[in-house]
């Protein structure tokens, strides 16, 4: 834990907490969250790739949960998106391949694969240390907003079903707002 992506329509920002305690690292993120939520009317937040060995997962269970409690506290309606689910919006598949090698696509390789789809299909290109969460982060607003009846680029049906198969806040909630 230490990075999270932020996005809105045009735009890619990250927190990074730097204390020196969890617990200090734990307060930064989430201010610096909801620093950037305050005013939102509609949130998705990834959710977490079960199965995968990750070493701090404990404690980013813990900030999502931090996150949803904050949302709820706020009244922010909110989605949650695994990255299987964000991975298929991106480029169309869970588990893209190597178009060299016919290899499933690992690590930093499947998240430039994202990166780059985040460039090509709607022009943001993301830098430095948070590339790949901001570029999360993208996808995963276009995702709600395309939920919402307000794409911002035309994606492929392959693409689309991911909103399907994600579990969506009612909606008059979110247009409420």
């Amino acid at each position: 834990m230490g990075i999270t992506g932020i996005a809105g329509e045009g735009w890619t920002d990250y927190v990074k907490a730097k204390g020196q305690s969890q617990h200090s690292r734990f307060e930064q993120q989430l201010a610096g969250i909801a620093d950037h939520i305050r005013h939102a009317r509609f949130v998705v937040i990834e959710g977490a790739a079960y199965g995968h060995n990750n070493q701090g997962a404990d404690a980013l269970a813990a900030m999502r949960w931090m996150v949803r409690h904050e949302l709820w506290k706020r009244r922010i309606p909110y989605a949650v998106v695994t990255p299987g689910q964000r991975m298929i919006y991106a480029v169309g598949t869970a588990a893209p391949v190597d178009s060299d090698t016919g290899e499933r696509l690992k690590g930093t390789a499947l998240k430039a694969a994202l990166r780059q789809a985040v460039a090509e299909t709607y022009g943001i290109t993301t830098e430095g240390e948070a590339k790949y969460d901001e570029a999360d982060a993208y996808i995963l607003m276009a995702m709600g907003l395309h939920w919402l009846g307000y794409p911002l680029a035309v994606v492929p049906d392959t693409h689309r079903r991911a909103l399907d198969a994600v579990r969506w806040p009612d909606r008059e909630a979110v247009t409420a707002r």
